[in-house]
């Protein structure tokens, strides 16, 4: 792949002024819809793409039929029967659903990642603190391809780069949606596949998603996406903040106490802190760490 360098990744900011002051009303809170700038990039072809996927760890790759139902168990995901550089290069036909993680293990791409969080850093920063472990993601889609109902623990902004999307966002932290044990499970290694109810679809809050578009999903907000009838490209730019790691390790401990016959209170949403719980839960897991 062609090398680029941080200084070089763009010209112009991909985040214009009015991106920018809703960001900042949004943000971390309430899922929104952005105009964005980035429509191409030589490392976002299908084919760079392809070439990525194909030298990334297994454990960094991800793909399965496209066809699936918003609510399916993991254990029922089925493989596709193709491997990822042709999934992504036949993405029109495959019928596919892949997503490339943690892209900034390649040079390259963590340049183009860190350039575009730069434009928001001071923004975010401001408000959750310091931008910790800065992450991407790509999505590859094929038409009518379906992402299940979800949820992810980072700060998230999707760009929509090629084809369109449909994007159906929940509250963060209503039980209703999530409810606390399924919380309490993904963060001591359950999965982040959430139970789908058919109600919940006409609570939801739909976003179209055309090339030119981003949004802004909070942290453990459920969601579920409906690609449009082309393939789709998708970058997502993620990070953390010490108060997403501590509404994670609140929930853990959480969980440990749940287990142990109680019925604890669930974290409160941004700008509450759980401090004294992700603090219990860092001291038994480093006691656990040491007992093994």
């Amino acid at each position: 792949m062609n090398q680029i360098s941080h200084r070089d990744s763009f010209r112009q900011p991909v985040f214009g002024a009015d991106m920018r002051r809703q960001f900042d009303a949004c943000y971390p809170e309430q899922a929104q819809l952005f105009d964005h700038d980035l429509r191409s990039h030589e490392l976002l072809t299908l084919e760079a793409l392809a070439q990525l996927g194909e030298a990334m760890p297994q454990a960094s790759v991800e793909y399965n039929p496209g066809d699936l139902p918003v609510g399916i168990r993991p254990e029922d995901v089925p493989d596709n029967g193709m491997a990822i550089g042709d999934t992504i290069r036949m993405i029109d036909q495959s019928a596919s659903w892949a997503v490339l993680k943690n892209i900034e293990q390649v040079p390259e791409y963590e340049a183009l990642l860190l350039s575009l969080l730069a434009e928001i850093r001071p923004i975010l920063e401001a408000k959750t603190g310091q931008m910790l472990k800065p992450q991407g993601f790509v999505f590859v889609s094929s038409p009518g391809a379906v992402t299940p109902y979800h949820f992810d623990p980072e700060h998230n902004i999707l760009l929509q780069l090629r084809g369109e999307k449909w994007m159906t966002t929940f509250p963060a932290g209503n039980a209703r949606f999530a409810a606390d044990e399924i919380h309490e499970g993904y963060h001591t290694g359950g999965h982040r596949n959430l139970v789908w109810q058919d109600d919940f679809a006409a609570e939801g809050t739909r976003h179209h998603l055309t090339p030119g578009k981003a949004i802004f999903v909070p942290v453990m907000a459920p969601h579920f996406v409906q690609n449009g009838p082309e393939p789709s490209i998708s970058l997502s730019i993620t990070w953390r903040s010490d108060w997403s790691f501590e509404e994670a390790d609140a929930r853990a401990f959480n969980g440990w106490l749940r287990k142990r016959g109680l019925t604890p209170k669930a974290p409160g949403r941004f700008p509450a802190r759980s401090r004294t719980k992700a603090l219990a839960w860092r001291v038994l897991r480093k006691i656990s760490g040491q007992r093994q």
